[in-house]
């Protein structure tokens, strides 16, 4: 019965597209509920999603290790070697920074808290001496003395103390999830072969032999965007945190460590980040000595021109090519949609939908209007 369908009526087809414009309408008007369901749906798989997430970052990790020790005969010895120097490697990386930064970082908050007093004095002789009236910035009526943060903090901790201890458990369940997610994401490295032949064989299933081909270049093209796009990244984000670092040590600036860090951070952030670092960073810098606060906002500016001429582009290569009005538009529509997750995988998002464009839909436009001009 279904083959006497007379599909290729245009009647058909124009009911069919009236039904997707409507729906499409439906969605858009509605938009805000319809997205707010959909992730509200997608909570639902957090645990999941943030395996995949971790699983595909460590993947590389993985294939590297899986490539130096090929002198292991045994295929499931080697899997597990390379799985476990990957995940092991990883964790005791971020144990390691953090045992190393967590300290530096306490200490750099409570310098910052027990010589506020001194940070503000120096702050609002630097203005005076800039002939800025100090009745314009009564720094002394923002804060009087650093007892005073430490009294409103305590008094902040004692009227919401049912607040702390609600948050402090979303914390501790936020933190099992992640280590449920770490577990989900070695299953998933570990099924990786099993996980790829079962998709190859469904998109066997699913499309002719020439279409499987476009897709599955398709796919292979996406992963190097976004495979390219993480490590390196990463990569770039070590490499200014480090060089920050080095540079505020050698000058003797105080709050190294706190600082290099939310610059190494917000590096990962484009187009923005740089700059929101550089900004908090300063701020930091300033509250100790404002000299070293110029100093440093200079250096970041060098440094942020030397990390997007010479350190990005030796990294990425060619390997986006998206204009910077296009990324800016990925990081706000991304930034809406997904939070902070959405900016982040902004670029390589904009990239594949630019490859979509120049591969797939301008060729197949172009190719349409051929076939109109010589009348096929």
């Amino acid at each position: 019965m279904i083959d006497k369908i007379p599909v290729k009526k245009s009647w058909i087809s124009g009911t069919i597209s009236i039904c997707i414009g409507v729906v499409l309408f439906i969605v858009l008007w509605r938009f805000p509920e319809v997205w707010g369901g959909f992730k509200t749906f997608l909570g639902y798989f957090d645990t999941l999603i943030f395996g995949c997430i971790i699983a595909y970052v460590v993947n590389p990790l993985t294939v590297f290790f899986y490539k130096v020790f090929k002198s292991i005969r045994s295929e499931k010895i080697r899997n597990a070697v390379s799985i476990g120097l990957s995940f092991g490697g990883v964790i005791i990386l971020l144990a390691v920074a953090l045992v190393t930064l967590v300290p530096q970082i306490i200490n750099s908050i409570k310098s910052l808290i027990t010589n506020f007093d001194g940070y503000v004095d120096s702050l609002t002789a630097m203005l005076v001496n800039l002939g800025v009236s100090k009745n314009v910035f009564d720094l002394s009526s923002f804060v009087e003395s650093s007892e005073d943060i430490l009294q409103s903090v305590s008094d902040y901790v004692s009227a919401n103390s049912a607040v702390i201890l609600e948050e402090t458990t979303n914390i501790g369940k936020g933190v099992l999830q992640w280590v449920v997610a770490l577990i989900v994401a070695i299953y998933l490295v570990a099924d990786k072969p099993k996980l790829k032949a079962g998709l190859r064989r469904l998109l066997k299933a699913l499309f002719a032999e020439d279409k499987y081909m476009t897709v599955s270049t398709f796919l292979k093209k996406c992963n190097t965007i976004f495979t390219n796009y993480i490590f390196f990244s990463l990569i770039d984000a070590l490499i200014v945190g480090t060089v920050n670092f080095v540079f505020m040590s050698l000058t003797g600036m105080e709050n190294a460590g706190l600082v290099s860090v939310l610059v190494a951070v917000t590096n990962l952030i484009p187009t923005f980040g740089p700059f929101v670092g550089a900004a908090i960073g300063g701020f930091v810098v300033l509250m100790t000595s404002p000299k070293n606060a110029l100093v440093f906002v200079i250096f970041t500016l060098v440094l942020q021109l030397i990390d997007g001429y010479v350190i990005k582009p030796k990294l990425f290569g060619d390997t986006f090519g998206v204009s910077g009005l296009w990324i800016i538009v990925g990081v706000i529509i991304g930034g809406s949609m997904f939070g902070i997750i959405g900016i982040l995988l902004a670029i390589p998002g904009i990239a594949v939908i630019d490859y979509i464009y120049k591969t797939y839909l301008i060729i197949a436009l172009e190719n349409r209007r051929k076939k109109h001009d010589t009348g096929s």
